[in-house]
Formats: structure tokens, C-alpha cells, sequence
């Protein structure tokens, strides 16, 4: 990793070289402020939650617990926090490209108060994701229900915005080709992967689990985005970002953090790029005729296609569309007509005979658009 850059040393619109991968040392506003417009294509962000805590917290044996009341999460006042919070999300939109996503944790202390801000600078909100911790910290008082969920708020950079990352194809395979739910359950982060101080004790009170944030760029992000962390902390955006093939950049005021998160992750080994390919978007792929296999020579007039079973067996015409007796059409609508529906996709429904076996016409189409991206690269 390259050293880490303080804030007086980031002259006014650096080179991309200049703060890639680097941890920037300084308010977040003032370091946003320095960095070039529209650099940015995810946002991931840890603010202070403005816990307003009343004195220590101890459990039934009278051991205290250990909370967040660190002085940067304390504020004199609801006013000013919504000041704080205001501040820097009109620095982190300037930051953050058209097509760009921000995320922005928090708990029910401070993320209903982020989320008004969010929509009066103009984000556009797109999901609002639950994260159930599975190891929750029990509500020792027993005069509330145990705060078992943190709140993401994931937004657009305005109402406009178009062509921003969304993986959903990869998302679904890996949840067992299941739509990829709102609610996200994950363990708080414990064992060797939370960052200890000379103490002994937590470095960070409130260090993200490496999986929460894994989820958040496999969704949103690709290999070789950039993603910033305006409240770096203990770095486990840098880390998870390193190790996945993309570019972080972290802001934070305290040395404490900064080389820690530093020697973490400069630790991490990012994995290899053939691990990192990913599942392409069905709408993103280049777009195939039927007509274009016989154009390229994959496929031959006089064809024989059959379905799956070898029910229907369709002749392929040299214009591009399929017959059965005297009706003809598309792959896609002689498909339906056979089996009475209204819709059918030909790519997946007609096959073709190769060796003695059946195969799908969608596989010549794959070579058409591996094809076609060759030439585009």
C-alpha cells in the first residue's frame, strides 16, 4: 500500500495517483474538498451515530460495558449533527460520478435524520437494507427491545441517474438463484478479525464485519472501481476493496486508526483477477439475431431444430426464421405457438443436434457475443 497522505499535503485536484489507494488524514470535508469532482464510483460511509449516551452502561454483575462514547460521536445538539451530516454529503455528492452509488450506515439514533438530509441534497434513495447481527449486545436494562439491526440507506447520486452498478444476476446465483432480499444476516465482528489496541481491548468500537462490506461491493460495484470511505476508522473498506480488485480511498482524523488500518491492509492479498470475473447481466450482453447465425456460419439453412424432449422439430429457413409445416416465424413465437403459450424464449426452448446429442441454440449465440466482444476489446 502507498503511504498514507495527509491532508495538507493533497494540493487542490491531485492526480489520481496522488490519492488512490491511500488514506487521506483530516476533517472529511475539507479532504473531499480537494479531490476532483466526479471521481468516485461507490460511497461507502460509517458516520458518527450520535449515540447520546447517558453515562456508563453496566451489566447485571456491574462490569461496565464497552460502548461508543468517544468524543467524535458526540454532538452538543440534534441541530448539529444535522449540520455535520449536511456538510458532508454535499461534499461527498460532488465527489461521486452520475452513475455513482452512495452507502451510508447507521442506527436508529441518527439514520432517520441521515436519510431527510440524503433526499433534500437530492439523493435519490434505492433500497433501505437491514443488517441482523446474529450476535446481537443484549439490552441489559430490559426496558427496551435488544437492538438487533443496523440500518444501510442505498442511494443514487439524483433521480436521474442512470447505468449505476447493480449486480443483480451475480447476487441472485449466489443466494441459491433467489432474488437477493433486504435483510442481510451477518455476525458483528469478533475473533481475529476485530483490531485490537495495546490494551487489548477494541481498537475501533464500531468496526464493520469484512462480509457486510463484501456484500455491499459485490452488489454495487466492479473490478477497478473506486470506492470511498469518508469515515475510514479501522479500514475495512480499504481491506475488502484490496482484496476484491478494487481502488479505496479512506479519510480519518487519528493516527490510531490510520496505522492501523494501514498495516491491515497492506497485509491483504487482493485475489486473482480469473477469481474476480463477474457473472455478466443478461441486459448487458450484446444483443443476437437468430438470423445472425446463419449470416456467421454456425448455422445452415435446412437445419433441423428440436426441443428438449423431441416433441416438435422446426426447419431453420434461410431468411432467418423456423417452420413446421406452413407456418413460420421466429425462434421466439413458433416456440409459443407449439406449446400454446404466450411467450417462449427460442434461445433456451429449440436445440440442435451435434454427435448425436442435443444442444441449446443459446450456446452458438454465446460464441456470437464472445465473438463479438473480441472485437470490441
Amino acid at each position: 500500500m502507498s503511504a498514507v497522505r495527509r491532508i495538507d499535503e493533497l494540493a487542490p485536484e491531485p492526480k489520481k495517483a496522488e490519492w488512490l489507494d491511500t488514506i487521506i488524514k483530516g476533517d472529511c470535508v475539507a479532504a473531499l474538498d480537494r479531490l476532483p469532482e466526479k471521481s468516485v464510483d461507490v460511497i461507502f460511509a460509517d458516520p458518527p451515530y450520535n449515540l447520546q449516551l447517558g453515562g456508563d452502561l453496566h451489566r447485571p454483575d456491574q462490569s461496565r460495558v464497552d460502548a461508543v462514547d468517544d468524543a467524535w460521536d458526540q454532538f452538543d445538539s440534534f441541530a448539529a449533527y444535522d449540520a455535520f451530516t449536511r456538510a458532508w454529503m454535499l461534499a461527498a455528492r460532488r465527489v461521486l460520478k452520475p452513475n455513482g452509488t452512495i452507502w451510508v450506515i447507521g442506527s436508529y439514533h441518527n439514520i432517520f435524520r441521515v436519510g431527510t438530509v440524503m433526499q433534500d441534497l437530492g439523493y435519490w434513495l434505492l433500497n433501505d437494507i437491514v443488517w441482523r447481527k446474529t450476535n446481537p449486545m443484549p439490552n441489559f436494562r430490559g426496558r427496551r427491545f435488544q437492538n438487533a439491526h443496523e440500518t444501510m440507506i442505498w442511494a443514487s447520486r439524483d433521480k436521474s441517474s442512470k447505468g449505476y452498478t447493480f449486480n443483480y444476476e451475480a447476487l441472485k446465483a449466489s443466494n441459491d438463484d433467489v432474488q437477493m432480499r433486504s435483510d442481510w444476516l451477518f455476525p458483528i465482528c469478533t475473533g481475529k478479525e476485530r483490531l485490537k489496541n495495546e490494551d487489548g481491548g477494541k481498537l475501533h468500537p464500531t468496526q464493520k464485519p469484512e462480509a457486510l462490506l463484501a456484500r455491499v461491493m459485490m452488489a454495487s460495484t466492479k473490478p477497478g472501481d473506486v470506492v470511498l470511505d469518508p469515515f475510514f476508522g479501522s479500514g475495512t473498506t480499504g481491506a475488502v476493496a484490496k482484496r476484491l480488485g478494487r481502488h479505496f480511498v479512506g479519510i480519518d482524523r487519528q493516527d490510531e486508526y490510520i496505522e492501523a488500518a494501514s498495516a491491515r491492509i497492506a497485509g491483504i492479498e487482493p485475489l486473482d483477477e480469473m477469481d474476480l470475473a463477474q457473472m455478466q447481466a443478461k441486459r448487458s450482453a450484446p444483443r443476437v439475431a437468430f438470423g445472425s447465425l446463419l449470416e456467421a456460419g454456425l448455422m445452415q439453412p435446412g437445419t433441423q431444430l428440436h426441443d428438449s424432449k423431441r416433441r416438435w422439430t422446426a426447419n431453420v429457413r434461410a431468411d432467418g426464421t423456423i417452420a413446421i409445416g406452413d407456418e413460420a416465424g421466429s425462434i421466439h413465437r413458433i416456440g409459443a405457438r407449439v406449446q400454446g403459450l404466450e411467450a417462449c424464449n427460442g434461445w433456451t426452448f429449440w436445440h440442435f443436434e451435434e454427435k448425436g446429442s442435443l444442444k441449446p441454440i443459446d450456446d452458438l449465440r454465446q460464441i456470437m457475443r464472445d465473438n463479438m466482444q473480441g472485437v470490441a476489446a
